[in-house]
């Protein structure tokens, strides 16, 4: 069932809480997510410069524990105290902030209290696998949580939503981190209920050809890239393939659909295919221009090419802003996969099993 899009100030609670919790402790996680369709570019508060679409990867996460104190009045700006991976981190001591700042008109129950969080990825962050995705996908999650507790009446659609418009404004794919497993975010002419201000769950019947899905990780680079996604982001703005950058993937979303729709492999991987491709020259085509892929990132490319070409297996490859490598294929596929590139075994990988449930169309 398709709901009215929500508007900005939907999210913006219309009372005060009732009670004030003295203490609330709360845990949760969120995956990482893999933009078939990439969004890149981006304009005003985190709003898309195309739509995007992609699969949750539900075996990448970030896992996240959050303490709230209530203080004996509330804070001009938001207290908090954040530890990744056992330590605190400046760099992201200024992206929470700024976070907090942006949702504070949306939870203003949040300066009432002092925070503290402590999160943990399972995979590298800051090396091209959308860790901020999942990172502030998880605090979303929590901070709604938290709403729930003093707004037990908030509906579920409702907050739903919320989660992802909050998670958006963090970092703009965290807002496909918290639907799925397929999601879109951005305003489509062909996808009913999308919108910029947060992701939906893809709304169209699924073929059962891609109810199993694997997106294969392969870790070739580790260490934090030397370009940032926020940093790329804004090359775009004087990009001189912007126009055309927007129309390709305003048709590519809507050739995606349709593969997914009709369970065409061979046009689905296609279209991933190019538009991974894309992200990457629109990066070196910026001023100024960077590289993400590495001489392995490469090689790797050319072994999946050889694969499907005497094999036949639909084997393709996307990346993310980044040089690591995800190959997709049918889950049933693998076994084959393996038996050809042997040199993955010797491989740091992460195993994303992607289950799409076939569901009767609304």
């Amino acid at each position: 069932m398709l709901h009215r899009p929500y508007q900005e100030k939907d999210f913006i609670p219309r009372s005060t809480p009732e009670l004030y919790l003295d203490n609330w402790n709360g845990e949760t996680y969120a995956p990482s997510n893999i933009a078939l369709i990439k969004y890149w570019g981006k304009s005003g508060l985190q709003i898309p410069m195309n739509a995007s679409l992609s699969f949750l990867l539900p075996q990448s996460i970030t896992r996240t524990r959050a303490k709230a104190t209530l203080l004996k009045q509330p804070a001009g700006r938001v207290l908090f105290n954040f530890r990744f991976q056992g330590a605190e981190n400046p760099d992201f001591n200024r992206k929470i902030a700024a976070f907090f700042d942006r949702i504070s008109v949306f939870m203003p129950f949040l300066p009432y209290y002092k925070w503290e969080f402590e999160s943990t990825n399972n995979f590298p962050h800051s090396a091209g696998i959308a860790s901020s995705a999942s990172g502030f996908g998880a605090l979303a999650k929590l901070l709604i949580d938290f709403e729930k507790a003093l707004y037990p009446h908030a509906g579920p659609d409702y907050l739903y939503r919320k989660t992802s418009f909050i998670a958006r404004l963090g970092s703009g794919s965290a807002a496909r981190s918290v639907t799925g497993p397929v999601s879109v975010w951005g305003s489509h002419p062909d996808i009913p209920g999308s919108n910029d201000l947060y992701a939906i769950d893809f709304p169209f019947e699924i073929h059962q050809n891609f109810g199993q899905v694997t997106d294969l990780i392969l870790l070739l680079e580790k260490e934090k890239k030397e370009v940032s996604s926020t940093q790329g982001h804004a090359l775009i703005d004087t990009h001189p393939f912007k126009k055309s950058r927007i129309e390709q993937a305003r048709q590519h979303l809507s050739g995606l659909s349709a593969s997914l729709q009709t369970g065409d492999w061979e046009q689905f991987g296609k279209i991933t295919e190019t538009e991974a491709l894309t992200l990457h020259a629109m990066m070196m085509t910026s001023d100024p221009y960077y590289i993400l892929m590495q001489p392995s990132t490469l090689r790797w490319i050319k072994q999946i090419w050889d694969l499907r070409k005497s094999t036949g297996i639909p084997v393709y490859f996307t990346l993310d802003a980044g040089a690591n490598l995800h190959i997709i294929y049918p889950t049933s596929y693998e076994k084959r996969i393996f038996d050809n590139l042997e040199e993955i075994s010797q491989t740091d990988k992460l195993l994303n099993r992607i289950e799409i449930i076939p569901r009767n169309s609304d």
